[in-house]
């Protein structure tokens, strides 16, 4: 059975809400969705949180990257990168890099941002250097897709994005939600034939 890692870092929730559509759009291609988080960090780039989060999903391990087919990296941006939490996790898997442990497996990114020109796309490119350096294929979402020359927000071909506004308080568009959905069916479906099962 092919499984998609879900990974994300979340600070008000909006980045928590576009993993949870993709991992819908991977269950609709009949993969299995393991869906992890990764902990906050101090200053000092060190992991502040509990072993286990009081809620939500679990914090996220090597082991779940090793263990899975494809994943879709998600972060909010922080000045037109990645959030630190997830780049201190990227940063503790050179042991993969190491072994090639993740050559050939896709992967697709997603973020949030306060407006519509925050560095949706920086933040996405960001995210995806370290995984086209793990050896992994990156899948984008292509104009096959109609919202994606619908979307008034978020969304490009690089991956899902929302536009959560200045207090976060925007809820996921229609638009950006179906984005969402089509990149997490479209990683499930390729990691499957590129494992060689007929059926994700």
């Amino acid at each position: 059975m092919t499984e998609i890692l879900v990974l994300y870092y979340s600070r008000y929730g909006a980045t928590a809400q576009l993993a949870r559509h993709i991992a819908t759009g991977v269950e609709k291609s009949g993969a299995v969705a393991r869906v992890r988080t990764v902990a906050p960090v101090t200053t000092n780039l060190e992991a502040e949180a509990p072993a286990v989060p009081e809620q939500g999903p679990p914090y996220a391990t090597v082991r779940d990257l090793e263990e899975t087919d494809g994943l879709a990296l998600g972060s909010p941006t922080r000045f037109g990168n990645m959030a630190a939490p997830l780049k201190y996790f990227l940063d503790g898997t050179s042991g993969l890099w190491a072994s090639g442990a993740l050559v050939d497996r896709p992967f697709g990114v997603f973020t949030s941002t306060a407006t519509m020109h925050g560095g949706q796309e920086t933040t996405l490119l960001s995210m995806a250097l370290p995984l086209i350096h793990q050896g992994m294929v990156w899948v984008g979402v292509p104009y096959t897709v109609p919202e994606l020359t619908s979307t008034a927000s978020g969304g490009s071909p690089y991956g899902p994005s929302h536009v959560a506004g200045p207090d976060g308080s925007r809820e996921i568009t229609r638009e950006e939600r179906r984005i969402a959905e089509a990149l997490g069916e479209r990683i499930g479906r390729l990691a499957g034939q590129l494992r060689g099962d007929t059926a994700p």
